[in-house]
């Protein structure tokens, strides 16, 4: 299979790299950057994200997106949610494709999915996303993840299709519940960041990733998801990664403004995105217009508007009334 991969973050350079090991398939990689590009190309390997982890043979690197498409069975689109859209006006109309972003597009509040539909109308795509820290995919550690499309025929021959090696991918085929989960456990991360960096300790950890699985639930089904998903690795899986997993950016973002760093100072620091910024916003606007009750999720984003403290936003959520489980 002929696969391009659009985008040379870690992720996309991350899923490339594991699709071409072995040469189980020939994998062109674009990246934006032309400097980028050639450095990797000469380097074979992405120095500036994945440092120490060489490219395979049937990896190759171009800053020519005509030239990454060419003769392309499947696109994988790995750029940010921001640039998901003008990626997609780009795209040959006939080229099945997957997206690896998560979040809800700032403004909009659409789902990736909603930004496919309303570029392109049907189309022949799905989501990947899943638990999965691109270095760990990078360096060959098994992962499983799940390959998200509301046809369930091209779900599972395209999970078919790229599982192989250290990568399981599992087909699904409920689109809505993958992106929710993939979206707001990002928001979750941050809280339980600010958790940990406030020294609150392993049962309001505990508390609070359980409590927030029941926030992603209500909030997907809201939209149409089905419950099961949020109990796999789209949703608890990948939440439970997110919280507590030492590469998450996400839960930085929370540890460093449990420090008192502010949002713009961190952001910076980073030198990745960090996804469940934007989204938090756009989750706790959907929510209201759905009337979906996620306090965890309102709580962070009072606190990346600076409308709340850390300590304080943790004292209103312990503050609430009891309720039944």
């Amino acid at each position: 299979m002929n696969i391009a991969v659009l985008g040379a973050g870690a992720w996309g350079t991350a899923l490339a790299m594991t699709m071409a090991f072995a040469g189980r398939h020939q994998v062109s990689l674009w990246a934006r950057d032309v400097d980028q590009a050639a450095s990797m190309a000469a380097h074979r390997e992405n120095a500036r994200y994945l440092p120490g982890c060489p490219f395979p043979d049937a990896l190759t690197v171009t800053a020519d997106f005509s030239a990454a498409l060419a003769g392309a069975d499947l696109a994988l689109l790995a750029t940010p949610l921001s640039g998901l859209r003008a990626t997609l006006q780009t795209l040959p109309s006939t080229l099945p494709f997957l997206w690896v972003c998560k979040g809800l597009e700032a403004g909009s509040g659409l789902l990736p999915h909603q930004v496919v539909t309303d570029v392109l109308g049907p189309a022949t795509c799905g989501v990947l996303t899943g638990p999965s820290f691109a270095i760990e995919v990078a360096r060959g550690l098994p992962t499983a993840i799940t390959l998200a499309a509301t046809d369930a025929g091209f779900a599972a021959a395209t999970a078919q299709q790229l599982h192989g090696g250290n990568l399981r991918i599992y087909a699904n085929d409920d689109l809505v519940g993958a992106e929710v989960g993939g979206a707001v456990k990002n928001v979750l991360a941050i809280a339980t960041g600010i958790c940990d960096g406030l020294g609150l300790g392993h049962n309001a950890r505990a508390a609070l990733i359980t409590r927030g699985l029941v926030e992603i639930t209500r909030f997907g089904m809201a939209l149409g998801a089905k419950r099961d998903t949020f109990t796999g690795l789209a949703g608890m899986g990948d939440l439970i990664l997110t919280c507590t997993g030492d590469l998450s950016r996400n839960r930085r973002v929370g540890l460093l403004l449990a420090e008192g760093r502010t949002l713009p100072d961190i952001v910076a620091a980073l030198g990745h995105v960090a996804e469940g910024v934007p989204a938090a916003r756009e989750v706790s606007r959907r929510a209201g217009e759905l009337q979906v009750d996620m306090p965890i999720t309102t709580a962070v984003t009072a606190v990346l508007d600076g409308r709340l403290t850390p300590r304080d936003a943790v004292e209103r959520l312990m503050a609430r009334d009891p309720k039944p489980e």
